[in-house]
């Protein structure tokens, strides 16, 4: 019952989502004027469809997205542009509207003189785009909006896509907090001393016998699960405090205080002088030019331990710090995901394991959503932290969603700024250098590559479903 919570949870918090991008487009279109036909979340049949004003609201059956139709899109050809300004100034057509014209037929032409076979596409486009313009419309299309104010419809979406997530993480970070070391637990105990490294550190998993010289720390009656308090004064919140405080120590009794059932408990434990790794200030072996560590004579107790974790309420101040870094490891992902789809389908269709920081389609999502909310996550099995975690995927899920549609490529996002930051480009440097303005970046020349990119991503959404039912990432 608990998994179908999590998966509804999930799917409803996807639907969220993409309906809010939506209205991240949707509402600065509508204040700049921009007539706007439909308000779709999902493609497809149309499940619901109800209208408000001069908009259609509606849901759609495949919940893959969603979209606003805006009308002109696509401007007119350079020369339609050319030959509206002429006669808007009551001129005939000009030389420059006859060069336009020559230049957008050769446009679609080789220099062999054949037609390239997508510029039908191309007039396609435009003319299905300029056909959505109505009588009295003619000034409410998007392509006439300035540069600022195209940017700003079109960074909407993915703005609306990374304010969730600041939000999302925010309540998460300031009211249940981040796991964070706050101690160091023993988890075993050595009965006598044994080579760490070099000659006869090979025999440590021998059975102890009476010649065997005890180890202090058994010695000294350290237990496994006893938790560290402080060592030799020095306060201990991690594995690294502890070789931090022992590994100077060697050949001095310090006090060892740990907490034990409940109270504290001062040891008295002398550690000995052993060839050990060096490591740096964060417990990372140091290792030389070919790899191997490098040893020096160190403090040894003869115990192991692990770090005592909690999870620690955060300052609201903190959270744009997490969100950037959880911006940039996205951007990371995201500039390898052809190796990333790549070993995806290695492990889809090969029997390879999966790497856990592979994408994931929304069915991927999903079943991880099912498998926390059902307490299949032994780390996640407290309710705190399996309602946090169930957020943090909301939050990673629109993180995923704003870096996605900045991609600089059309149908994203990203590749419509990229048209309106190009037109704004040509029109100063006409300006700078006295010239007829150039009108507007005709973005219908780019459709071949919007459907070639749309194609590669309808491949990798069916990869990465596939894999998620054969190969799915494990927590």
């Amino acid at each position: 019952m608990m998994f179908v919570f999590g998966v509804l949870f999930m799917a409803f918090a996807i639907a969220v989502s993409i309906a809010l991008h939506e209205i991240g487009h949707l509402a600065p279109a509508k204040k700049f004027g921009v007539a706007c036909r439909e308000y779709m979340i999902g493609f497809g049949p149309t499940l619901w469809s109800r209208q408000w004003g001069e908009t259609t609201y509606g849901v759609k059956a495949i919940p893959l997205g969603g979209y606003v139709r805006m009308i002109g899109m696509y401007p007119p050809s350079r020369a339609e542009q050319e030959r509206v300004r002429d006669r808007a100034e009551g001129l005939n057509v000009s030389e420059r509207s006859e060069n336009a014209l020559a230049a957008d037929e050769q446009s679609g032409r080789t220099r062999s003189g054949r037609v390239w076979p997508w510029s039908g596409m191309v007039a396609q486009a435009r003319e299905a785009s300029l056909a959505e313009i109505r009588p009295g419309e003619e000034n409410r299309v998007f392509y006439k909006l300035s540069v600022p104010k195209k940017l700003t419809v079109m960074f909407g979406g993915p703005m609306m896509n990374l304010v969730i997530a600041g939000v999302v993480m925010a309540g998460v970070f300031t009211t249940h907090g981040i796991a964070e070391s706050v101690g160091a637990k023993v988890v075993s105990v050595a009965q006598c001393v044994r080579p760490v490294v070099g000659a006869g550190a090979q025999d440590a998993t021998k059975p102890c016998t009476a010649a065997d010289t005890p180890s202090p720390a058994a010695a000294a009656g350290l237990r496994p699960g006893d938790q560290f308090v402080s060592i030799d004064g020095h306060q201990v919140r991690g594995t690294v405090d502890v070789a931090t405080a022992v590994r100077p120590a060697a050949g001095r009794t310090v006090d060892v205080v740990v907490e034990r059932g409940g109270q504290p408990v001062t040891l008295k434990v002398t550690p000995i002088a052993v060839q050990m790794p060096r490591v740096d200030d964060q417990g990372r072996v140091i290792v030389d030019a070919h790899g191997a560590p490098l040893t020096e004579k160190a403090g040894y107790m003869g115990m192991t331990s692990t770090p005592v974790s909690a999870f620690v309420p955060q300052p609201l101040t903190a959270v744009p710090g997490f969100l950037s870094d959880a911006v940039v490891q996205t951007v990371r992902v995201v500039a390898v995901l052809p190796a990333k789809l790549f070993g995806v389908w290695q492990a889809a269709f090969s029997g390879a394991e999966r790497d856990a920081n592979s994408p994931m389609s929304v069915v991927g999502v999903g079943r991880i959503a099912g498998e926390v909310a059902d307490g299949r996550v032994a780390w996640l099995s407290d309710p705190g932290a399996m309602w946090a975690a169930m957020w943090m995927l909301v939050a990673s899920l629109n993180i995923a969603l704003f870096v996605f549609n900045m991609i600089p490529l059309l149908p994203l996002d990203g590749g419509h700024m990229v048209g309106a930051l190009w037109e704004g480009i040509t029109k100063v440097v006409a300006r700078v250098r006295r010239r007829p303005d150039p009108g507007y970046v005709d973005v219908a020349r780019a459709m071949p590559l919007a459907y070639a990119v749309t194609l590669l991503f309808i491949g990798m959404g069916a990869l990465l479903v596939y894999a998620d039912v054969v190969a799915p990432v494990r927590l």
